[in-house]
């Protein structure tokens, strides 16, 4: 079957069109085939793990060695949406997949299968153990979370620095007092302080892990969405570990190239050179 593929391949008096377009069908098979079992890029699309992992970072996923080790606690995993209802037609399903479907997730691993996690508020603040011994999360968001502005979900803020001079995120004051006014009217905290539970008691939890099951979580704890919304996580759900953070710039646009575009001069501001070229811990 191979060696008939490739005699028709190597063809000869193949027209010019033929030719282009088997060698770019040819390329794309190879480029799918590595980006979905060897490697894949990622852009961060919300503050859910801050402080290790921006918004608007680009980072570099292993794809390869979660098929034949292991995935281990405290690693940065990637993985498709719990929620997603994917189709009972195997064609369609394989195509959702690996080709276009849920959305990607990015957590830490906190419990792995067989393991017995629980969630405690211990002196107002919450705490996790597992298998009765509790760990140490030094990577955990130490700063507090304010609104950027009403249409952006509250982010890392440095109460030390003035708003025109933030390590992770650019912001407006105004746009930032606007937003805490709005905030305060409609009855919410506009600052959220690190180490404070969240609510409906959602930082309480008592989960013995099945087999292939997984606990994981953000390390902004107050602004991810995670195992304490959606349970113990599937390993088929588990696509990559997340190893190295590429490029970092300030920015909610999905293809840098638009950003530039719009913003030629600009944005080479929004650039966070000390976080690029960094490894994921």
């Amino acid at each position: 079957m191979v060696k008939r593929l490739v005699a028709w391949y190597k063809r000869p008096n193949k027209s010019w069109l033929a030719q282009n377009v088997e060698s770019f069908l040819f390329i794309a098979l190879v480029a799918f085939f590595i980006r979905t079992f060897f490697f894949g890029l990622y852009q961060v699309p919300s503050g859910s793990m801050e402080t290790t992992m921006l918004v608007g970072e680009r980072f570099f996923a292993d794809k390869l060695t979660p098929w034949f080790i292991p995935i281990k606690r405290g690693e940065v995993i990637a993985f498709n949406d719990p929620g997603f209802a994917y189709s009972e037609n195997q064609i369609l399903n394989l195509w959702q997949r690996y080709v276009w479907g849920p959305s990607n997730f990015t957590k830490r691993v906190i419990g792995i299968p067989g393991d017995h996690v629980q969630g405690v508020i211990e002196d107002g603040k919450p705490v996790i153990y597992v298998n009765g011994v509790k760990i140490n999360e030094p990577y955990l968001n130490k700063y507090p979370l304010i609104p950027p502005s009403i249409n952006k979900y509250p982010r890392s803020w440095d109460a030390t620095r003035p708003y025109n001079d933030q390590p992770f995120y650019n912001m407006n004051e105004m746009d930032v007092k606007f937003a805490q006014r709005i905030y305060e009217l409609h009855g919410r905290n506009p600052v959220r302080m690190p180490g404070t539970p969240i609510e409906d008691n959602k930082d309480i939890f008592d989960i013995h892990l099945g087999p292939n099951q997984y606990w994981v979580m953000g390390d902004n704890r107050l602004g991810s969405g995670d195992s304490r919304a959606f349970g113990p996580l599937d390993g088929r759900q588990i696509h990559a570990r997340i190893l190295l953070l590429l490029f970092s710039v300030d920015t909610d646009e999905a293809w840098l190239v638009l950003d530039i575009l719009k913003n030629p001069l600009s944005f080479w501001k929004k650039v966070r050179w000390s976080r690029t070229l960094n490894i994921i811990r």
